[in-house]
């Protein structure tokens, strides 16, 4: 043990450092260069006058969806049971429709439903329309079978990372690509093939088969896009009232609907567009871009207009002529999604 004088003790304490109120020695303020202060004031943008401004173009679903009427949020499961689907709704005639020139359209064709059953006519036994509709399980597997074997087989999305593939793959996402797979040389929809095979057994067709089954039902000349939709949940929005090309390329082609219900033995609106039945045909101008939606934008239909088409068992499936109709994502939905073959 170390001793140290009196003398010793007294010279330590005399020459210890002594803090500060605050617990640290004070700094010279004077030897230490201070910056000025940021200047917080942010320059407002300026444009050029001399160059038009660019509008935003928008997916037709998007149109007049402004937060403040998109609220408040609301049970959709209530909210589509005081919906009637309005079948039997007048037909609509726009003010500029040349009365002389125009096609009519027949009564009971705008709007025509199918069941899976009709796919495959040939196989009775194969029960697809019942497993679908009530077994969520399939349904789910089937969707997102559906979903990754188009993501895989699409080139536009080959060099993406798995990151952005989980993220595009989640089944709140929208996806898009084509349903046509008899130009591919071997089997295109290995996932959804596994799906059918393993919910309906060996008699089950291919995914492929699958996908073209539907896909025929668009008629001549389809465009082979496919798009698997979810929207907006839990609040009702306006309608935003469009076409989605304005034409019938062959005179048959039809868009068609694949509808995705939320629950088992469903029955109701709220899982397919809802849709205003024209009495003559309405084709976009020769001018208007072959496949840009034609938007009619502001434009207010009284509610006895629209059809608010029921899924049930047997009709899981909703056929148009985009010419026949004008259309809307629903103002209440309540599904898992809706896909759309044209």
């Amino acid at each position: 043990m170390h001793s140290f004088s009196v003398a010793t003790l007294v010279l330590i304490v005399t020459c210890t450092a002594i803090p500060s109120a605050s617990g640290f020695a004070a700094r010279d303020t004077s030897s230490r260069t201070r910056r000025p202060p940021p200047n917080r004031t942010r320059k407002a943008p300026t444009f050029s006058t001399d160059e038009p401004a660019l509008e935003r173009r928008r997916a037709p679903h998007q149109f007049d969806h402004t937060k403040e009427e998109a609220r408040p949020f609301l049970d959709n499961r209530l909210a589509v049971k005081e919906q009637l689907s309005n079948d039997d709704a007048p037909l609509y005639t726009f003010q500029d429709d040349d009365i002389e020139q125009a096609t009519i359209i027949p009564d009971g064709t705008h709007l025509i439903y199918c069941s899976l059953d009709e796919l495959f006519p040939n196989n009775a036994d194969l029960g697809l329309s019942h497993k679908f509709c009530t077994d969520g399980k399939f349904r789910n597997d089937l969707r997102d079978a559906m979903r990754e074997d188009i993501f895989d087989s699409t080139p536009a999305y080959e060099n993406m990372s798995e990151k952005a593939r989980k993220i595009l793959l989640l089944p709140d996402s929208s996806l898009q690509g084509s349903w046509r797979c008899n130009n591919h040389e071997t089997l295109r929809m290995k996932k959804l093939t596994a799906v059918l095979k393993q919910h309906l057994g060996e008699q089950s067709p291919t995914g492929d088969e699958f996908m073209e089954a539907i896909g025929s039902l668009c008629g001549s000349e389809p465009s082979f896009h496919w798009i698997d939709i979810v929207g907006v949940m839990n609040r009702r929005i306006p309608h935003s009232w469009h076409q989605d090309t304005g034409r019938s390329r062959g005179g048959d082609t039809k868009t068609v609907l694949l509808g995705f219900p939320k629950e088992d033995n469903y029955c109701g609106a709220g899982v397919f567009s809802h849709a205003v039945q024209l009495k003559y045909e309405k084709v976009a101008a020769k001018e208007h871009a072959l496949d840009d939606p034609v938007v009619y934008s502001g434009l207010k239909v009284d509610d006895e207009y629209i059809v608010r088409p029921q899924f049930e068992q047997g009709k899981e499936i909703v056929l148009f002529r985009d010419v026949d109709v004008i259309h809307s994502s629903p103002d209440v939905a309540y599904r898992s999604s809706v896909m759309r073959f044209m």
